[in-house]
């Protein structure tokens, strides 16, 4: 299959969009992903939370370094071991804990640079649209202290009214050894 073909069969539900349409949803979504990272960094993390809808789900497998004859098992699956398999709730103390200032990881405060591009609508079902981002982290905290994430999300986004919401992200790092002291930092 060509590369071209490749990508359409992936952007299944973008077929029924016109031109316009798709170039005005690319647009929307890639300002909402923009707003969203200047609101981590920026340390606003309530509006941060008020942008994921109450039956979301916030999901980083752990990356393992296989062999090609494994590579089905090189992401640990659903329900297995992960960095993260958030909902709300949990993103909920995950943010009032950061805010608290009891926090070791985060008192004094981490600085930090999300980087999101190659954003790539991959579907469109009804009121919900899955796009695939690749993403740098830098995080800085103390005087020396650095950390850089490297990889690539899955984001599904829901319109509830005018206003899209996150509902679901998948986090996939590139690299399989993480060198942080800690992970408060959110992706």
């Amino acid at each position: 299959m060509s590369q071209a073909r490749a990508v359409e069969a992936e952007t299944s539900g973008l077929d029924a969009l016109s031109l316009q349409q798709r170039m005005e949803l690319q647009f929307e979504i890639e300002q909402f992903l923009y707003a969203e990272a200047a609101m981590i960094d920026g340390r606003d993390y309530r509006a941060w939370l008020d942008l994921w809808t109450e039956d979301c789900n916030y999901w980083m497998p752990i990356r393992r370094t296989v062999t090609l004859s494994d590579i089905d098992r090189e992401f640990t699956k659903r329900g297995d071991m992960s960095f993260y398999d958030d909902d709300k709730r949990a993103l909920a103390m995950r943010v009032a804990k950061m805010e608290s200032g009891s926090s070791w990881s985060e008192d004094p405060p981490s600085r930090t640079r999300h980087i999101v591009d190659n954003v790539r609508i991959t579907g469109v079902n009804g009121a919900e649209t899955t796009v695939e981002v690749a993403f740098i982290l830098y995080r800085s905290r103390l005087n020396t202290e650095e950390s850089m994430w490297v990889g690539r999300r899955v984001d599904t986004l829901r319109r509830t009214g005018k206003e899209l919401k996150l509902c679901g992200r998948e986090i996939y790092l590139d690299q399989t050894l993480i060198r942080a002291t800690n992970m408060s930092t959110l992706f």
